[in-house]
């Protein structure tokens, strides 16, 4: 199909596009990478009177350090994180997860802000900013504020960000050096959404796990936090009855729905395959 009509707005500053948005209210919508907007758009389940174009904000894009955090600008493609090399250095995870989106096509457009921001329950990296402990930079008319990633989903397609507000830059804490790590995914086809996948970030210390953090992908209608799996880890040995233990814990708050993917029932027994998969491989990174 073809998409409504609309005026297009291409602002040069994020201030441009907060005005923008101020003043066209719920008639605009924000472009990013365009992947999930311009299909609902040609469907006409968003018919937006005004379309904001992020493209030309520069101050929206790159990787760079700043007091203990990594921080990656809203406009970052998904393929500029594949070639970074302080990500590939201290955050293995995002290139790891990013290898797994889609296919290199919609990577070079897709960016990371576009990805996390929309609350899409399918897309791979809300996951992992949860299991990261990431924090979202937001601005809007009235100022600028963060918001915790674990915090920000509320359903699918609604999140804490506010209509007038947008999405500036990830903010990750930089994990320890030796820390594990693995984003475990499994889908039908390249290019799918996952009939369910698995994002752990844990440390271990002599043998024993120091911090862990297991979050989820696709299977309820936000990425899920799953907090008592994490801590059933925490003081002990990452040994296979620590992981099945964790893994059951991780399955039994999702609620996927039964779809194209498999039943429900299928879908929460490959979210804890997936668990056990991603803590097994990130246990056995972490020196």
């Amino acid at each position: 199909m073809i998409p409504g009509q609309f005026e297009y707005h291409r602002p040069t500053k994020v201030d441009e596009a907060i005005s923008l948005l101020t003043q066209y209210g719920d008639e605009s919508r924000l472009l990013a990478g365009g992947h999930s907007l311009i299909p609902m758009m040609k469907l006409r389940m968003a018919v937006p009177e005004h379309l904001i174009d992020l493209q030309a904000i520069s101050e929206l894009s790159g990787i760079s350090e700043e007091g203990g955090d990594l921080v990656i600008g809203a406009m970052t493609t998904q393929k500029e994180l594949l070639d970074s090399s302080i990500l590939s250095d201290k955050l293995p995870i995002l290139r790891e997860t990013a290898l797994l989106i889609a296919d290199p096509q919609v990577r070079y457009c897709g960016t990371i802000g576009g990805n996390v921001a929309n609350g899409d329950p399918g897309n791979d990296l809300p996951a992992v900013m949860k299991a990261l402990n990431a924090r979202f930079a937001v601005q809007g008319p009235n100022g600028a504020r963060e918001i915790a990633a674990r915090d920000y989903y509320e359903a699918a397609y609604f999140t804490a960000l506010a209509e007038d507000e947008m999405l500036t830059a990830v903010r990750i804490p930089t994990p320890p050096a030796g820390h594990g790590y693995a984003y475990e995914k499994q889908k039908r086809k390249v290019g799918d959404y996952a009939t369910a996948a698995a994002a752990v970030v844990l440390t271990m210390s002599g043998g024993t796990c120091g911090s862990a953090a297991i979050a989820l992908t696709n299977v309820a209608s936000t990425a899920l936090f799953a907090e008592e799996a994490s801590n059933s880890l925490i003081g002990g040995t990452v040994d296979e009855a620590a992981i099945a233990k964790a893994a059951s814990l991780a399955a039994g708050i999702t609620e996927p729905a039964s779809d194209g993917r498999g039943p429900a029932e299928f879908r929460t027994k490959i979210a804890e395959v997936m668990v056990k998969r991603a803590l097994a491989r990130a246990a056995s990174r972490a020196a």
